[in-house]
This record gives structure tokens, C-alpha cells and sequence, in this order.
């Protein structure tokens, strides 16, 4: 898969940070000295820890170089690192490990998130948001185009291009035999769209990316048509002609 697009991710900013802040705002700590943001992308949730906390050091983290790239031109003070999330361990136990919309591209959450909390400090905080989208028709249209043979033949199981995260339960379970309190709530977000285009371009920046990124250009064109088509269906004008992207998102923050 192609390297992000920050500036692509960036058009729709306020909508991709207002999860950030509503997980931020769960998060009970007074104080912390040490600070990840796992899957930091542009900075832009770096960016709310930094503001939230300023006395604490906060270190963002990303698998891509061009996100990372924005992210140290936004926030020239902060660190940021390239890691892989999916085996990431931090050197020094931090107070709060954040992770916006990152870890839904990661494989086997039942090991990966004990692992997560045990690194943290005593007192430590595991904050984390993903995507719960995957049978929205925003998604299931992308599979369904996707096993059309042109495209098949190059993109392979469109079921398996991402993983199915756990229901809230499951993250329940996994942390609270180790945890002083889970808190874990669902949330349907009604995002409001010029049009099915835009609806598109919000989904290229991230869902898309590995339906698309490995077709050649005349494919990627037809396919990103078709799905166009869909969406259209699949999400209607409304009374004022604006369309509404429905977006699912789970959280979950565990206090250690």
C-alpha cells in the first residue's frame, strides 16, 4: 500500500478530530510526565495532548514518514518517531498510552492490547478509538465492487483487506482482569457531506486506500466510479441536499 496522504487526510480535520477529543475528555489524568499518541498521523491529535497537558512529554509515533513529516512541521517542539504500533513497546512506562484511529489497521488485538496496558506506569491510562464501520454501505460497498474479476484479480479477498475489530465486550474482557476501571461506549457520528464525491474523498484518505492503491490508473478510475455510484445510493440527499455519513466509533479507555 502507498504511504499516506496527509493533506488528503487533512480536508476533513474537524470531523476526523472530534473523536479525539470526546476519547480525550475521558481520560482522568491530572498530571502525566510521559505521554504516547500511537498512530499519531499529522498531529493533529498530538496536538490536543500537547494543549491538554503542557508540562508533559508527549511523543507521537507513526508507521508512515510522510504523516510524520506533517506532523514535525506542525508541532516543531514535539517528538515524533517512526515504530510499527502492531509491535510497538516504549522504553520508559508511560502515563498514558492514545491511540486515535490507529489501531484498527493492527492484527490480533487479544495480545496486542493486554500488552499495551502492562506497559503502562502504575496509574497509567490506555486510551483508545477505532472505526466500527466495516458493515456500514460505505464499506461493504467497497467490497462488493472489489470482487468484481478486474478488480479481484489484483486486490484478492476484499473481505481480508482489514480486520474485524472486537465487539465492546471483548475489549471489556480482555482488560478487566487487569484494570481499575474499563469504560467502553459506542458512538454513531452523522457527518455531514456536500455529496457523494465528498463522501468518496473523505473515505480515499483512509478505508479506500487498500482497495485502490494497488490497481493501475484506468482501474482505479472505474472502480473509484462505481463505488461513486453506490454511495450515491447508499447515502440520499437530505432536505437541504447535504448527505449524512453515518461513522460508528468504539472507545475505550482502561485505568491501570
Amino acid at each position: 500500500m502507498a504511504d499516506w496522504n496527509p493533506a488528503l487526510y487533512s480536508r476533513f480535520e474537524d470531523e476526523r478530530t472530534r473523536p479525539a477529543r470526546e476519547l480525550l475528555a475521558r481520560v482522568a489524568l491530572d498530571a502525566p510526565r510521559l505521554v504516547y499518541d500511537l498512530g499519531c498521523g499529522p498531529g493533529n491529535s498530538t496536538e490536543l495532548l500537547t494543549g491538554r497537558w503542557p508540562g508533559a512529554e508527549v511523543i507521537g509515533t507513526d508507521n508512515s514518514e510522510a504523516m510524520l513529516e506533517s506532523a514535525r512541521k506542525r508541532l516543531p517542539g514535539v517528538a515524533f518517531e517512526f515504530s510499527d504500533i502492531s509491535s510497538w513497546r516504549p522504553t520508559r512506562a508511560p502515563d498514558l498510552i492514545y491511540a486515535n484511529a490507529s489501531l484498527q489497521w493492527v492484527l490480533d488485538h487479544a495480545s496486542v492490547f493486554p500488552r499495551l496496558f502492562d506497559a503502562l506506569a502504575p496509574g497509567g491510562v490506555l486510551a483508545v478509538q477505532m472505526p466500527d464501520n466495516l458493515d456500514e454501505p460505505s464499506h461493504r460497498s467497497m467490497r462488493e465492487v472489489a470482487t468484481q474479476r478486474q478488480y479481484a484479480e489484483i486486490i484478492g479477498d476484499a473481505s481480508a483487506v482489514r480486520s474485524r475489530i472486537l465487539a465492546s465486550s471483548g475489549y471489556y474482557d480482555l482488560l478487566a482482569p487487569k484494570a481499575s476501571n474499563v469504560d467502553v461506549w459506542r458512538t454513531e457520528y452523522q457527518h455531514r457531506m456536500d455529496s457523494p464525491a465528498s463522501i468518496v474523498e473523505w473515505l480515499r484518505a483512509t478505508g479506500l486506500k487498500s482497495f485502490i492503491d494497488p490497481l493501475p490508473a484506468q482501474l482505479r478510475t472505474s472502480f473509484l466510479a462505481e463505488y461513486e455510484e453506490r454511495v450515491a445510493k447508499a447515502y440520499p440527499a437530505r432536505t437541504d441536499g447535504k448527505r449524512l455519513l453515518a461513522f460508528p466509533r468504539l472507545f475505550i479507555v482502561a485505568s491501570r
